[in-house]
């Protein structure tokens, strides 16, 4: 099975119907989160535990061109287009997309959307974008380094590139362990990959039951790799999954890891 079948198509089956499931990130942005927004009183956070972002890293909104990337769902598109942005969504998932389109006509906002591959951004000319808000998703394809090539292409100088990713600790001990143990031990080793690490009858389960492939990339890879495609790291942030997700090595060590870096106006 593994020989023949494309992880990536695979797992744009898995996204389709973990949206169509109505999954954790697949659920409208609320009604009171919309309204705190129009009042300013809303922080922006990346992560689930909803920590604020440093206000610097966003600044203003006002008609600033916005990609939001690999992040529909219906959940950041809304708030960013809220704060006065120039939104547009770039996600794999078609349903997740249809989720955005939904809570822009529900709040009356206007959001852009287009479908594609995170690695691929060529339909977009270089310099079209001011901020990339790139949501944690980069779990979900093999190799983030074309991701960041990409993003440098697309914003215009002095942009900023906003970048959530799980920390590849989680990866190394092994998701299913985080879950149920504040004492881990370490299982796989980093760069991770569901198709090399688990073994063949886990591996099965996840294509059988249409569940998403994951990836765990190194922090060379993450961060490395941004400065490599010419950024400069401005910011940082480690994030939780926080309470309303029982994980319970969440107590031990954050489980993401946020970035805020700068396009130079010159490789």
């Amino acid at each position: 099975m593994f020989a023949t079948m494309n992880p990536d198509e695979h797992n744009l089956r898995a996204w389709e119907k973990e949206s169509s499931d109505g999954g954790n990130w697949s659920t409208l942005v609320s009604a009171e989160t919309m309204e705190s927004v129009r009042r300013g009183e809303y922080r922006f956070s990346m992560s689930p535990d909803k920590r604020p972002i440093p206000r610097d890293w966003l600044g203003p909104l006002e008609k600033v061109d916005l990609l939001c990337l690999a992040g529909g769902g219906g959940q950041q598109a809304p708030i960013l287009a809220g704060l006065g942005a120039n939104v547009t969504v770039y996600d794999f998932s078609p349903n997740q997309l249809s989720l955005d389109r939904l809570a822009a006509e529900k709040h009356g906002l206007k959001i852009n959307t287009v479908q594609g591959d995170m690695r691929d951004l060529s339909c977009f000319p270089d310099e079209s974008f001011d901020i990339v808000v790139h949501p944690a998703s980069n779990m979900f394809v093999d190799n983030i380094l074309p991701v960041w090539d990409e993003c440098y292409r697309v914003l215009r100088p002095k942009g900023r590139l906003l970048a959530t990713s799980l920390n590849p600790l989680a990866f190394a001990f092994g998701r299913d362990q985080l879950d149920i143990t504040e004492t881990p031990t370490l299982k796989f080793s980093v760069p991770y990959s569901d198709l090399e690490s688990l073994e063949p009858e886990e591996l099965n389960s996840k294509i059988e039951n249409c569940e998403i492939l994951e990836y765990g990339h190194s922090l060379e890879d993450i961060i490395g790799g941004q400065l490599r495609s010419g950024f400069l790291l401005r910011g940082f942030q480690e994030a939780h999954w926080g309470d309303a997700f029982e994980v319970k090595a969440d107590r031990k060590f954050p489980q993401y890891i946020a970035t805020c870096s700068v396009k130079l106006d010159c490789q």
